[in-house]
């Protein structure tokens, strides 16, 4: 027969699996393997079960409370549990919460970011290995001192910062400031930066450092300066790193309580301006108010908790979003 009319459309061979690949296929067949399988699918499921137990606990105490709160939980300026009736709401503690929080991210994103650059890219070894071990330390200061030291050096040392600010950007509103004790929450915010700011500076450190060298070689070849080495190359690679970094330290500023509470000086009611004494946390007005509260009012209390903690559920659930749909542009891939 001729060989031209043997038929050419035949598809290819089927690649044969590869020994690794086989190895998987049966699953864990040694003992060690089942070992750790039955360990590591064990711990999700406590961490699971953990997780849903608190929020059974939260949402059953809250709904004690809430199903007697004479106020709108959401939106009432007040927290008094021990009247009859009792009214409370949780606007000024999210109000302050968030504010407090955005303004700890707005300062301490941007300076941990440039400090990991820094140590990665442009200091010397020496140097960096020093920075780095005094950042390592402020990582382990406990939010107690941190709030010891706001009270008696920060506080104090701000009077200045706000006058500036109330006499340059004062026509805003936002920064407007009547004098008085700088115990606002543009106080808490900065005490905040400085708290969260040792965790987003390690974990981008770490993760710029993972940055595959013949990528900062290819584009030094090409003619690319160092900064345009790091926007290009390392930025991009680094930057689902970076957003779970500050995920972290979001975490630890929306949830920090003695800190906040020996700085702020609290009330319920929500300023315009961010150098206005006053406001207040979820944190800081569970930690205050705790010790002294009914168990009624500590009912209340654990509903402010429960929202603090669906706004944290919230917002990891965002970085999860934005770092899958940023995948591509992560070194996952590299």
């Amino acid at each position: 027969m001729d060989i031209s009319t043997q038929n050419t459309d035949a598809p290819p061979p089927t690649p044969q699996p590869t020994a690794e690949q086989q190895r998987a296929a049966r699953g864990a067949t040694r003992p060690g393997d089942r070992i750790f399988l039955g360990l590591s699918r064990g711990s999700g499921i406590v961490l699971l079960v953990i997780m849903a137990a608190i929020a059974v606990f939260l949402t059953y105490r809250a709904s004690l409370a809430i199903s007697k709160d004479h106020g709108n939980f959401l939106t009432t300026f007040e927290w008094n549990t021990g009247t009859l009736p009792p009214v409370f709401g949780i606007a000024v503690l999210a109000f302050g919460t968030i504010v407090s929080s955005i303004v700890a991210m707005a300062i301490a994103v941007p300076i941990a970011v440039g400090i990991a650059l820094f140590l990665t890219h442009y200091a010397p070894r020496r140097l960096s290995g020093l920075i780095a071990y005094v950042i390592d330390l402020l990582a382990a200061v406990p939010s107690i001192v941190y709030g010891l030291w706001g009270a008696l050096v920060l506080v104090p040392h701000l009077n200045g910062l706000y006058g500036w600010l109330d006499g340059y950007l004062g026509w805003t509103g936002i920064f407007s400031w009547q004098g008085g004790a700088a115990r606002s929450l543009l106080t808490v915010g900065i005490l905040l930066a400085i708290m969260i700011l040792p965790i987003i500076t390690n974990v981008s450190r770490e993760v710029f450092r993972q940055v595959p060298r013949m990528h900062e070689e290819a584009a030094l070849a090409l003619g690319a300066t160092r900064w345009e080495v790091i926007r290009m190359s390392v930025l991009p690679f680094g930057r689902s790193g970076v957003i779970s970094a500050s995920m972290l330290g979001l975490g630890r500023a929306l949830g920090e309580t003695m800190a906040v509470a020996t700085v702020l000086s609290p009330t319920f009611d929500i300023q315009a301006s961010l150098l206005d004494p006053g406001g207040g946390t979820f944190a800081q007005n569970i930690a205050s108010k705790f010790n002294e509260a009914t168990e009624f009012g500590q009912d209340a209390l654990i509903a402010s908790g429960l929202v603090l903690f669906v706004i944290t559920l919230l917002v990891n659930g965002a970085a999860r979003m934005i770092i899958n749909r940023r995948k591509e542009y992560s070194g996952a891939n590299a």
